[in-house]
């Protein structure tokens, strides 16, 4: 009888610690709804990861949707304060004017955060138990998450970077990231400019098997009038389907002055 309960005990506890191991991220993944709710809505402007031709990924200028905004601001983009509206519309009149002054990607700069989470890109996630690390398949660019409970030194605030400095924690199943020192020539989505005061955080799980979910929160006093909110969801790719493999993407030199 005690072996019994001891037997039953140990499955237990082995139950207990399945259930309470973060999950693994680890794959490649495409993105369900690139640029969110952004103008034009879900997938605009991108076929479908499945859809995409075989080979090298297409030119970004050519797979991104129009956001010029000449058909103006979506009802759900980011409410601005009046000084970075003014942003907003002088940016907007030079991707009318058809400058590529604003577009990062044409000066093979990375999209940086949150916009790298928008890709209508492939993404490959690496996972171990200190730290999580984000491949985007546009720009090679890359986040690295830190779970060893660093934090962001002095030098590191000092210093903004595209990606920023992101540190996360494990809530259950949901992996918990906020994000600082973030440069402040990129956009929150689009071309929405923000500030140097801009944070993240994320809420990043399982939504079901092989969706991952990625709950984005966006502050920054100086230029919202509010938090802004989306949410973005993956699909995870399989060898089966041929789509777990990224492609290099080379940023080409004078990208920024071809027509």
């Amino acid at each position: 009888m005690k072996i019994h309960k001891l037997f039953l005990g140990i499955i237990g506890t082995v139950g207990l610690c399945a259930q309470t191991s973060p999950p693994d991220f680890s794959g490649v993944y495409y993105p369900v709804n690139p640029f969110g709710n952004f103008r034009g809505g879900p997938n605009a402007g991108a076929p479908p990861p499945q859809a995409r031709p075989a080979g090298p990924p297409p030119r970004p200028t050519a797979s991104a949707p129009l956001s010029d905004g000449s058909r103006g601001r979506s009802p759900d983009a980011p409410s601005l304060t009046p000084e970075y509206m003014a942003k907003w519309q002088m940016i907007s009149k030079t991707r009318i004017a058809g400058s590529p002054e604003y577009d990062l990607t044409a000066k093979c700069l990375p999209p940086g955060m949150p916009a790298m989470m928008s890709m209508p890109y492939g993404m490959e996630i690496m996972q171990n138990k200190d730290k999580i690390t984000f491949f985007s398949e546009l720009n090679d660019a890359l986040r690295r998450v830190y779970l060893d409970g660093r934090k962001p030194s002095e030098k590191v605030l000092e210093d903004p970077t595209y990606a920023g400095y992101s540190t996360g924690h494990w809530e259950a199943g949901t992996l918990v990231v906020d994000t600082v020192a973030l440069r402040d020539n990129t956009f929150i989505e689009g071309f929405t400019p923000h500030s140097d005061a801009m944070t993240v955080h994320e809420r990043i799980r399982f939504k079901e098997p092989g969706l991952l979910e990625d709950t984005i929160t966006v502050t920054d006093p100086k230029a919202l009038t509010k938090t802004w909110e989306t949410v973005k969801t993956y699909r995870k790719a399989t060898r089966e389907k041929g789509n777990d493999e990224l492609r290099e993407f080379a940023c080409a030199e004078g990208l920024g002055e071809a027509k």
